[in-house]
């Protein structure tokens, strides 16, 4: 079945690499509903000429996701990746799609359109080619790069519905898996003082902004709470005038934790900040919006297994992980299998030398169809 498999994939190269570049060049920036539904349309078009069930998940302020099914029976697979990408439109202009030396160069390709496209003749090739039962849904959403907000509780809901979930974000360098992702936190210090003239009185005022600059120092002791902690004061905002004690400074920080019980100590700490400059006090907002992805043993069966076939495929299929975070951290946390990275090789998401590797999305596509299907099997045979 596996050589059936690539060989099908491999006839339908210039298929795939068409559905990646059809869908790049309708550019869709996550805060851009018109033009994120755009590409939703082509997208869902798309999925109904190969036969799947398509049904749009209308937002009012995000684009529409889109939920795809194909096959029958009880069990289901799901496969995770978004249409939303971080580049305005007109950035084609400045990067436009080319195929250069193996590669095909492009806003949105590896982040993630290559993916897509590769889960849709994954798709394609267990219709064509095996006898699978069991159904691969596929869920496409709008708004992962801003946090997923609108569509977390659509993933929740179908992976808990699942078997196991696929995320067809881009592969690690080299075309690596992903089976750990740290999780995402962000949080704002806002800190109230006192005002006062700096010269005349300076006594009298207590400096928000110097009871800031001090926290911002402290909140480096979080790296010590565990080796896997990373914290990036990314905005600060503070005071109106030189000759003014500050009343008032703010700042945004990132925190990215590699477990739950991490998540859970670090979250404790930020939130208990004791201030140093008499006279002032802080606020702390926020909290950890993505859970991590843990290397469990259902993730290790998954890789273990996805590692398997591509060997029988002639590719070796390493594993990492990444501090980046994905909607795979959401379906790990709910307990279902996950394994993440399945989508593109390439290099340069979010970077202006943003590519794929157009020879790479034949047996990517075949690895994840024979995943799918051994995975439909596993399920069948346990009843």
């Amino acid at each position: 079945m596996l050589d059936d498999l690539l060989g099908y994939c491999e006839t339908e190269r210039n298929w795939v690499l068409d559905t990646t570049m059809a869908l790049a060049r309708l550019e869709s920036p996550t805060g851009d509903k018109a033009a994120v539904d755009r590409c939703g349309l082509e997208l869902a078009q798309r999925m109904l000429a190969i036969g799947g069930v398509v049904n749009r998940l209308e937002q009012p302020e995000a684009g529409d996701h889109l939920r795809a099914e194909f096959g029958t029976g009880v069990g289901q697979v799901l496969l995770v990746g978004h249409f939303d990408t971080v580049w305005p439109v007109e950035q084609i202009d400045k990067m436009p799609l080319e195929l250069r030396d193996g590669c095909l160069f492009g806003p949105g390709v590896l982040d993630m359109k290559g993916g897509i496209a590769i889960g849709m003749l994954a798709a394609r090739a267990l219709t064509e080619v095996t006898s699978c039962a069991g159904r691969v849904v596929m869920l496409w959403t709008s708004d992962e790069e801003r946090g997923s907000v609108s569509s977390r509780s659509v993933i929740e809901r179908e992976a808990l519905q699942s078997d196991a979930v696929f995320v067809l974000e881009p592969g690690l360098p080299g075309g690596a898996v992903k089976t750990a992702r740290k999780g995402c936190g962000e949080f704002r210090l806002r800190v109230h003082g006192v005002a006062a003239h700096a010269g005349v009185e300076p006594d009298r005022g207590s400096s928000a902004v110097h009871e800031l600059a001090a926290q911002i120092v402290d909140l480096q002791r979080l790296r010590t709470v565990a080796p896997g902690v990373s914290l990036n004061v990314g905005v600060i905002a503070g005071g109106t005038r030189p000759n003014v004690v500050a009343e008032e400074a703010s700042a945004t920080v990132d925190i990215r934790v590699e477990t739950a019980e991490e998540a859970e100590r670090v979250e404790m700490l930020v939130r208990q900040r004791t201030t140093t400059v008499p006279g002032t006090r802080i606020e702390v907002e926020g909290a950890f919006s993505r859970p991590p992805l843990e290397r469990t043993d259902a993730v290790s069966h998954l890789y273990h297994r996805a590692r398997g076939i591509a060997a029988r495929l002639g590719q070796e299929l390493r594993e990492g992980s990444t501090g980046g975070g994905s909607d795979g951290n959401f379906t790990a946390a709910l307990g279902v299998p996950t394994l993440d990275g399945l989508g593109a090789v390439g290099a340069g998401a979010h970077a202006l030398h943003e590519h794929i590797e157009v020879e790479a999305l034949s047996w990517r596509a075949a690895l994840l169809a024979a995943l799918v299907a051994e995975t439909h099997a596993d399920a069948e045979s346990l009843g």
